[in-house]
């Protein structure tokens, strides 16, 4: 039988050419023998006994149309169209084969798996762990299957896989070469052939595919028709030569001659077009259709539009103002070619915005949606044991619902909103920074019991999943069961299910569960972990497409389709021609050696593809960011060529002639109002308590204190992993409280070891906070060299009278007026007692500050804080017993002096600073407290009135909008 090839021009009548050549030669075929025999209507509008096979389900429909229209003249527009299919579903049709198909993931760990055996693959390629081997068996499989799809014609005996074949084949192929370019030939090349023939068996999905394609060609009973926008591969080339043996074979595709490309087309981009047949394609050479239809001589440059932009975000918002006037203007087919990804889903967000959804065909990566997040988040606070930043991540996930399963009701018996818990659970790792740690986190949610239960859940579950003993002696078909049962433990496997990412987050697991079920290797919980990223990476995330208005493909996604008009994202020469990144075993010359296709194969085909597209809409606009990061970003290579071309013609340039195309945005015009200086009046939110914080942050600002204290909008705390000056503040204060409630209790005089005993508790306190936050060391050392120092204060001043009497306790006292009252509350660091001769007792409130006697002395000079006077006007609650639960309490009387002791040395010494006129001081403290409370409750404005060091650090700036007004 006859195979004849058929080329039709690049157009938007693509389709209607293909029509018409194809009913042509059903005309000629359909002859009639008997002359003066009467016309059988149906045999003219049946065509069920032809097969046409095109690359998607688009196409069918386009040709179907196509078909339709070119009939409608002649036979009223009923038919019986062909059987029109791609070759993925007449393959699917078949029966399997008896061998079963080997899935990816299993050859790719069954090659990772052999990969890191050897300890010179790792040595070879830099990789410091196994599992750095797992992109590389990645990239062996892909280059494999690349040559799968070009020499499996060639290693096939029969219906059979010819080892022997395939090393001749190999040979043959050398032997063409030049002697000298045979010894050039790469070690590399040569690891990759006999790593492709150890891969290719009977169990490769290719293999199976081309064994069934030719069982199709072997029963061939239909006329054939391939219509594909590019001429046959190898495989296809085979199946169609052995088709052609039974039935006529067509081939319909892209006219790439230069008689079928226009002029100025040609001249701009000489190397379009080449020949299309090659000697690699078919052994034997198909018979070239000679009447090749004609192309029109109206093309123009003038359909191609620039648009010159500035930034991302501009380009993003040009592109979506011309696409919603284009919706405006009546259009209803609109493609987005997205060869800058970043830019494209900026667009979209874009579009969503004006309620223009995109139907996306770009395939975006699992990996980039919220259900691929969250088993990432769960992977991260498996490996590091729950790192705070990577649990905080994890708990909040809208898939991970509040409780686990086989959780005790009576453990969670009130109703707990989860938001609200993991908001506390927040608050106190941030407050006691914590930073990461199990037993960490567990025991900062002692006082919190709800969390605690559920958190310790999550802990032995992540124990369980990749911390236990059998974490690293685990299958694959282990991995997947553990993982599906973990999320059901978890509560999230329903959640996901609902979820259109999230259930092919789950569909994967399973299909990994059922395609490495006969894999037997052992892989540890880094291993499955990379194994997972890596198949989420790969796997396409799978929309609804419910506008198909505008749809965004890329570039070789165009082919063979129009569209009322385009608009093409990343005109750049980094983005057009997109530039495959080289990495190991993917290089050209590797490439080139192997049979493949090279990069300028590549570029050639999407340049055709450009061009194609140029020809087959009436309206294409390419846009592009002229400067990234104030530097140049060059125009896409193949339009300079454009422009170079017009400019030698004495054209009008193209920028200057399409810069007018650039969209001017719609403008919004807002009533201005001129922002004041806030002072709000909010008796209603008068606080109850006052310390001695709110009370500074009232005097540095009113406003402040508004927002932080009455509307309770303080900051969050920030995590670091470094301690920070306040944590060491935190830690003396305890270490001190622990040592003078020693001495007390021990009754040891001034002449006992008293520096050993504070050197003890020291270390027992630094070693607790060492295991989680080794960076406290220096701390530690620091403290060390002021216990000397300290001691020797403190015995100088117990030598003088001073008794330590209380140590961190809970004081308050309250201050009224005619229609109100406020409670004053603060936490005293220490208070010492001194009995005078006439019998009564003195007190005097100490207040630790890690500086040195200097720096306190000017503190108090310059009045930075009212601390000590305000410490002096509260009444100390002394419990009676040791009890937690007694609530009995002695209220202490006002202490008559206030120090402040320094807790740095200064010429090896250390000290206190006495607070002077601590009477008078508390007094005007007092009044002023009552007259600020007084004028809140009466709706006093609470001005922005903080200077600038103060404005410097504020958390609520932003609401005040200093600087604005």
């Amino acid at each position: 039988m006859a195979r004849t090839t058929h080329l039709i021009p690049a157009s938007a009548q693509f389709w209607s050419q293909v029509a018409q050549q194809f009913l042509a030669m059903q005309k000629k075929a359909g002859m009639p023998k008997d002359l003066f025999a009467e016309p059988d209507p149906v045999s003219d509008k049946d065509f069920s006994h032809l097969r046409v096979i095109v690359p998607t389900f688009e196409h069918a429909h386009l040709f179907t149309r196509a078909l339709s229209v070119e009939l409608g003249a002649e036979i009223g527009g009923h038919f019986i169209p062909p059987k029109i299919q791609t070759m993925f579903a007449w393959l699917g049709m078949q029966q399997p084969l008896p061998v079963s198909v080997s899935a990816n993931s299993q050859r790719l760990m069954s090659l990772y798996a052999e990969l890191r055996q050897h300890a010179w693959l790792k040595s070879l390629f830099g990789a410091q762990r196994n599992t750095d081997l797992l992109p590389l068996a990645q990239t062996l499989l892909n280059l494999a299957d690349e040559l799968t799809q070009v020499w499996l014609p060639q290693a096939v005996n029969g219906k059979k896989l010819d080892p022997q074949k395939m090393e001749s084949t190999w040979h043959e192929a050398l032997a063409q070469l030049p002697l000298p370019v045979q010894k050039m030939v790469s070690d590399e090349t040569q690891l990759v052939w006999t790593l492709w023939q150890g891969q290719l068996d009977q169990h490769d999905k290719t293999v199976q595919e081309f064994q069934q394609m030719m069982r199709l060609a072997d029963n061939a009973e239909m006329e054939l028709f391939w219509i594909a926008p590019t001429m046959p591969d190898a495989i296809a080339s085979a199946f169609l030569q052995a088709y052609q043996q039974r039935q006529p074979v067509h081939v319909i595709s892209i006219d790439w001659r230069d008689t079928a490309l226009p002029d100025a087309m040609q001249q701009a981009w000489p190397s379009l077009s080449a020949e299309l047949v090659s000697a690699s394609a078919s052994t034997s050479a198909p018979m070239m259709q000679q009447n090749s239809i004609a192309i029109s001589d109206q093309f123009g440059w003038s359909r191609l539009h620039l648009c010159e932009v500035s930034s991302l975000e501009e380009e993003a918002e040009q592109a979506a103002q011309c696409i919603i006037e284009w919706l405006q203007a009546g259009k209803q087919k609109i493609a987005v070619i997205a060869q800058d990804r970043v830019i494209s889903r900026r667009l979209r967000a874009l579009l969503e915005r004006a309620q223009v959804y995109v139907a996306d065909e770009t395939g975006w990566k699992l990996s980039t949606t919220r259900a691929a997040a969250c088993l990432a988040a769960w992977f991260e606070v498996v490996v590091t044991r729950a790192d705070t930043m990577a649990l905080l991540d994890f708990l909040k996930s809208p898939f991970l619902p509040l409780g686990v399963k086989g959780l005790d009701a009576s453990e969670l018996a009130e109703a707990v909103d989860k938001a609200d818990l993991v908001m506390e659970i927040e608050l106190a790792l941030r407050r006691n920074n914590v930073v990461g740690n199990w037993d960490a986190v567990l025991y900062t949610l002692e006082r919190q019991p709800q969390a605690r239960v559920w958190l310790a859940q999550i802990a032995r579950l992540a124990h369980q999943y990749g911390n236990s003993a059998g974490a690293s002696r685990r299958s694959l078909k282990d991995w997947t069961q553990i993982s599906i049962q973990t999320l059901t433990d978890l509560g999230m496997f329903d959640p996901l299910q609902e979820d259109l990412a999230g259930a092919q987050v789950v569909q994967m697991l399973q299909a990994l569960n059922s395609d490495c079920h006969g894999l037997e290797m052992h892989f540890s919980f880094s291993e499955w972990r990379a194994f997972i990223n890596l198949q989420m990476e790969a796997t396409p995330f799978k929309q609804e497409q419910i506008d198909q208005r505008v749809v965004m493909l890329p570039l070789n996604g165009a082919r063979l389709r129009c569209f009322d008009a385009v608009y093409l994202i990343g005109g750049d020469a980094k983005h057009l021609p997109s530039k495959p990144q080289e990495t190991l075993f993917f290089t050209n010359a590797v490439r080139r050696e192997c049979g493949l296709v090279t990069r300028e194969q590549r570029q050639l085909q999407q340049l055709r593809d450009f061009a194609e597209l140029i020809l087959s809409n009436g309206e294409v606009v390419l846009s592009w960011q002229s400067q990234i990061n104030g530097e140049l970003n060059a125009l896409s290579p193949w339009i300079e060529q454009v422009k170079l071309v017009m400019a030698r013609q004495g054209k009008s340039a193209l920028m200057s002639r399409l810069m007018s195309s650039k969209r001017v945005l719609a403008e919004h015009h807002l009533n201005t109002i001129i922002a004041t200086q806030p002072r709000p009046d909010a008796a209603v939110l008068m606080p109850s308590t006052l310390s001695a914080s709110g009370l500074s942050s009232l005097i540095a600002c009113p406003y402040q204190f508004f927002a932080g204290r009455m509307l309770r909008l303080s900051a969050i705390d920030e995590l670091s992993d470094m301690p920070e000056k306040r944590d060491y503040g935190d830690w003396l204060h305890a270490i001190l409280k622990t040592y003078h409630d020693r001495l007390l209790a021990d009754q040891l005089g001034l002449n006992d070891d008293r520096i050993g005993l504070l050197h003890a508790i020291s270390d027992t306190w630094f070693a607790r906070v060492l295991k989680q936050s080794p960076a406290a060391l220096g701390y530690s050392i620091r403290w060390r060299k002021v216990i000397p120092a300290y001691v020797a204060w403190a015995n100088e001043r117990e030598a003088d009278g001073w008794q330590f009497a209380f140590g961190e306790v809970w004081a308050e006292a309250q201050l009224a007026w005619d229609d109100g009252a406020i409670t004053l509350r603060g936490r005293v660091d220490r208070i010492d007692e001194r009995h005078l001769d006439n019998g009564e007792v003195e007190r005097a409130v100490l207040d630790y500050k890690t500086k040195n006697k200097t720096a306190l002395k000017a503190r108090l000079k310059n009045f930075e804080d009212h601390q000590l006077a305000f410490y002096g006007l509260l009444q100390a609650k002394i419990p009676h017993s040791d009890d937690a639960n007694d609530l009995d309490m002695t209220l202490l009387d006002p202490v008559d002096t206030a120090y402040y002791v320094a807790l740095e040395t200064e010429r090896d010494k250390t000290g206190d600073v006495e607070a002077s006129d601590y009477g008078k001081w508390k007094s005007e403290l007092e009044t002023a407290i009552r007259q600020n409370m007084c004028a809140i409750q009466h709706g006093a404005g609470l001005p922005a009135q903080g200077v600038e060091s103060v404005c410097a650090y504020c958390d609520v700036r932003g609401l005040c909008r200093k600087g604005a007004w």
